[in-house]
């Protein structure tokens, strides 16, 4: 069965990954022409305020590709040779983004809603201290410039204009991931 791993934003759980649907809900949801989709698994799971990017003492990336995703493959979900697909929204839309990123031919597709992304260390400090250990972490862990990485992958981008990472200082980072990803 095809697997969906969606990670949840910042101040987040398995719980409230989907705002306000349960996994199961969601993946009743019809699809945009009204019929059902096709059968799906969809997994949340807790990774702390992290931004999906190990820091001391804690590697949410690496609690994704070394345990979640093994263990949903060992139950018959997304198992190799098919990909898996990445969701996130805000903090966990630059989680899906990154883990597609640094797991090539792990994810087969990736929907990031309102991805909490940023051009420099600067900028994404300024926002959110904890979002990064460090400048060299960001630099290792940049969504947006190891952006190219992700050629060939489906990746669906979506942020409105009043989307606080679509601001009039902000809008450089999605522009030039959208650049980047057509």
């Amino acid at each position: 069965m095809p697997l969906v791993v969606m990670l949840h934003g910042f101040g987040g759980d398995h719980a409230t990954a989907l705002a306000s649907l349960t996994p199961a809900q969601a993946v009743a949801l019809p699809g945009a022409d009204g019929t059902p989709l096709p059968p799906m698994a969809l997994v949340t799971v807790d990774g702390g305020n992290g931004y999906w990017n190990a820091h001391p003492g804690d590697d949410p990336m690496g609690m994704l590709v070394d345990e979640l995703i093994p263990l949903c493959r060992n139950r018959g979900l997304g198992r190799a040779p098919r990909t898996i697909a990445a969701m996130g929204i805000s903090m966990g839309g630059y989680g899906a983004l990154l883990l597609a990123e640094k797991n090539p031919g792990l994810v087969g597709a990736v929907a990031a809603i309102s991805p909490a992304i940023w051009t420099s260390y600067a900028q994404a400090h300024a926002a959110n201290a904890g979002a990064y250990a460090s400048p060299a972490a960001f630099t290792a862990n940049d969504a947006v410039t190891h952006a190219t990485s992700l050629a060939g992958v489906p990746v669906r981008v979506a942020a409105g204009y009043d989307d606080p990472f679509f601001t009039s200082q902000e809008p450089a980072s999605l522009q030039f991931l959208a650049r980047t990803l057509s």
